[in-house]
């Protein structure tokens, strides 16, 4: 896959943009204020995988208690920031590795260079956010409606303020709720800019529809080689929301950092019991950190050739299957020893990559 070409930013540790991993993010639900209550979540967020730890900086007592977060959160700590510039300076003292900004809302150009110029000194790096329901009044004004180019302008007049204040270190986000619009945008904007691109398709709904909203908004960037880091939007816990990142950067090919699972369809041809094999090579793959594709088909029409399109593959059909390995014939096992003799393979081809 071809990937955008952009700048380097540095986020905590972590670095991103063309060259690096596209890291997952999300954003805690808790109230900032409680230190306990968001340390836990942010802990939650960090064991389902979450690389980037958002969370709300809405008032002076929110920002009282980022010091105490900071120490417990061992992932880039961001700070979403809106309206009061006096609330990014206070998150920045605190110690967080970036801070969301809408300059566009912070009331000043003084402000904004404040901000900027602490940023700098402490080598934080910023989000310049542009959100489709917030973008300016003469913006709106001359394009109607918060089109994909209202709001690349908007960004684009945004990345001129901070650059001509002499910094660099910054990604931008283009989101909308409506998916047409976030594609547009963001591919507009990468075509006009070498800046990394956080992605997401803004209050995605519920867990079901919005994962699927969001693999489609997502997705179609991903395959564009567009997007840097990104962050699914769910309704409800917001740990549920990594996992279904993890498995849109796995399902687009941007970055695989588990097995792919791929099997039939249940069809009438299939001669096996796939459901329950299926079942089970989860059950044992579960935490594998391997980035491996495993097929596992239960008929003898497709079987052969699509299993031996994966790095390990079963084509299975009358109480036995032909294993393969990269595309060549290991041997015939019984239906019962399917899932012992895939998982000896993924084991070895294991330790072949870690050599």
């Amino acid at each position: 896959m071809a990937r955008r070409s952009t700048r380097t930013v540095q986020i905590g540790n972590l670095k991103v943009g063309y060259g690096h991993p596209i890291w997952v993010q999300s954003m805690t639900c808790t109230e900032t204020a409680d230190a306990a209550a968001t340390i836990t979540q942010i802990e939650e967020l960090i064991a389902a995988g979450c690389e980037m730890v958002r969370v709300t900086v809405n008032h002076d007592r929110a920002a009282d208690a980022l010091p105490e977060i900071r120490k417990h959160c061992s992932v880039p700590l961001i700070a979403d920031i809106h309206f009061t510039h006096r609330l990014a300076l206070r998150a920045i003292d605190a110690g967080v590795d970036k801070v969301r900004l809408n300059p566009g809302n912070i009331g000043s150009m003084e402000r904004v260079r404040e901000v900027v110029q602490a940023a700098a000194a402490a080598d934080v790096a910023l989000r310049i956010g542009v959100n489709s329901g917030s973008v300016e009044k003469d913006l709106l004004e001359k394009h109607g409606w918060p089109s994909p180019e209202a709001m690349v302008e908007s960004a684009l007049r945004h990345c001129q303020t901070v650059e001509e204040l002499g910094f660099s270190n910054y990604v931008v986000s283009l989101k909308s709720t409506d998916t047409q619009t976030v594609l547009a945008a963001n591919r507009k904007f990468a075509a006009a800019s070498d800046v990394p691109l956080h992605l997401g398709v803004t209050e995605a709904g519920r867990p079901a529809y919005g994962s699927l909203k969001s693999a489609v908004g997502l997705g179609s960037l991903l395959l564009d080689g567009i997007g840097d880091t990104i962050r699914v939007s769910l309704t409800g816990d917001p740990v549920a929301e990594v996992p279904v990142a993890f498995d849109i950067l796995k399902a687009s090919g941007a970055r695989v950092t588990s097995p792919e699972l791929i099997s039939c369809p249940t069809c009438g041809r299939i001669e096996i019991d796939l459901d329950a094999l299926m079942n089970e090579l989860e059950d044992r793959l579960h935490g594998e950190d391997v980035p491996v594709k495993i097929a596992v088909l239960g008929c003898v029409v497709n079987g052969p050739g699509e299993a031996s399109e994966a790095d390990i593959g079963i084509a299975g059909g009358g109480g036995k299957g032909i294993l393969y390995r990269h595309g060549k014939q290991v041997r015939i096992v019984p239906e019962a020893e399917m899932v012992d003799a895939l998982v000896e393979e993924i084991r070895a081809f294991k330790a072949e990559k870690n050599s």
